[in-house]
């Protein structure tokens, strides 16, 4: 069980259920499985996907991880590539030690210097790589914080501006189309410098639409966005006056054709995958299980309302299933994150034979829960404890309501990234 507390929280049937459907979801993109399903070495040739490589014609192969899947991903690489890998650098949130791949831990949701320090290591590694040689990248989410390398300011700076983006409740491509104009490392930069290698890049998205140029900030695409676009950004949040800046530099992102002639970009898992075998998890327990969508976005507050108000419409035995990502407007006002505060907010209108399990796929959701289960077991122990959803609600404090009634989910980091998952459930 990827679920460190299933025990405890499994008191019926049904909680059992609902976090087997959330287990089977986070084993179904286990990224050491998606990655040798994805690479294959066989004598001399390499295949990644539907490309093909000669060993013959490669001098040197590179390993280029940012995000919470890389660590995961390059430990299998290493065992897949064996005596042919060369080296590399991977940034993810957790530390660990690899082979023959630098694996640097790096400070996460704000950048910090150690990050700019990582990226510096990556950069330099990139830039000696040559025609003859193969470099595979592992783009996954978290990599925007990790992969920072500001242009004329710093990674605090740009931690400033981030607060105030998450506080206002902006969407990830409108944060993520800034970053690619305030560093040097995202939107395409990465696939500059890697030219004239050839490269290929594993992506694992964690964007709702897996649209691949926001994952991560798309360092090895070619971006479709442009300075304009970041300076409406900055002027409708009015983030210079906001963050203490004089002025906020922007720089374009490359857009020559050439630096993206010898990459390719292969989207390798996506919560699609996990929302499937959630689904076959819940119909082989007799369940009816419709999958709502793998895209949801809005405000966690309104979104639990909504699904509940969903499910109260359906028959018995039902489950719903949900992938995306919402928002938090005031977030930075308590603790908590998007899962639990949908979680929370749900909890208010359900009844009975109704429950609803939201987590974050990376094991933490904006803290050290990974997200909450809510039923009417959680209503009975929080009207003992004299705790009001709505009072939480309002400082964006879920995490303590919580906390105080034993309902979060723990899994610690789980080197996984494919958004948040929802599960609703009428018995």
């Amino acid at each position: 069980m990827i679920i460190k507390n299933f025990v405890e929280l499994a008191e019926t049937e049904e909680r059992k259920l609902a976090l087997e459907i959330a287990d089977a979801g986070l084993a179904a993109v286990d990224t050491q499985k998606v990655v040798k399903e994805t690479v294959n070495l066989s004598g001399d040739k390499l295949r990644i996907s539907n490309e093909e490589f000669r060993l013959a014609e490669i001098e040197h192969i590179f390993v280029v991880g940012v995000g919470k899947c890389s660590l995961s991903a390059a430990g299998a690489l290493e065992e897949i590539l064996g005596s042919k890998l060369t080296g590399g650098t991977v940034i993810d949130v957790r530390s660990g030690k690899l082979n023959k791949i630098q694996a640097i831990s790096g400070d996460h949701p704000m950048p910090t210097e150690k990050n700019v320090s990582a990226t510096d290591e990556i950069i330099s590694l990139l830039k000696n790589a040559t025609e003859k040689d193969l470099v595979i990248f592992i783009i996954s989410g978290g990599g925007s914080t990790l992969l920072c390398h500001p242009e004329n300011m710093t990674c605090l700076d740009e931690a400033e501006i981030l607060r105030h983006l998450y506080g206002a409740g902006a969407g990830i491509k409108k944060i993520n189309t800034l970053r690619k104009h305030i560093s040097t490392a995202r939107g395409g930069f990465l696939a500059k410098y890697a030219y004239p290698a050839n490269a290929v890049a594993l992506i694992f998205s964690d964007v709702p639409g897996d649209d691949l140029e926001f994952i991560a900030s798309g360092p090895t695409i070619r971006d479709t966005t442009t300075v304009k676009d970041a300076k409406k950004i900055v002027d409708e949040f009015n983030l210079a006056e906001k963050a203490g800046l004089k002025a906020i530099n922007l720089v374009e992102t490359p857009k020559e054709n050439k630096y993206f002639e010898n990459i390719k970009n292969i989207l390798v898992v996506s919560n699609k995958v996990a929302l499937a075998a959630m689904a076959e998890k819940a119909k082989s327990n007799g369940f009816r299980a419709e999958i709502v969508t793998a895209t949801l976005v809005g405000e966690s507050e309104d979104v639990g309302l909504e699904i509940v108000e969903k499910l109260h419409g359906e028959k018995n035995k039902t489950i719903l299933l949900y992938g995306g990502e919402t928002v938090v407007t005031g977030h930075s006002l308590g603790k908590g994150g998007r899962a639990q505060e949908l979680a929370l907010s749900a909890l208010r209108i359900l009844e009975k034979d109704e429950l609803i399990l939201a987590l974050g796929s990376d094991g933490r959701d904006n803290t050290d829960f990974a997200g909450a289960l809510c039923d009417s077991i959680t209503k009975g122990k929080a009207n003992k404890l004299g705790l009001t959803p709505g009072e939480y609600l309002r400082g964006n404090t879920a995490y303590y309501f919580f906390e105080k009634t034993g309902d979060y989910i723990k899994t610690g980091d789980t080197g996984r990234n494919v958004a948040d998952f929802v599960v609703a459930v009428k018995s």
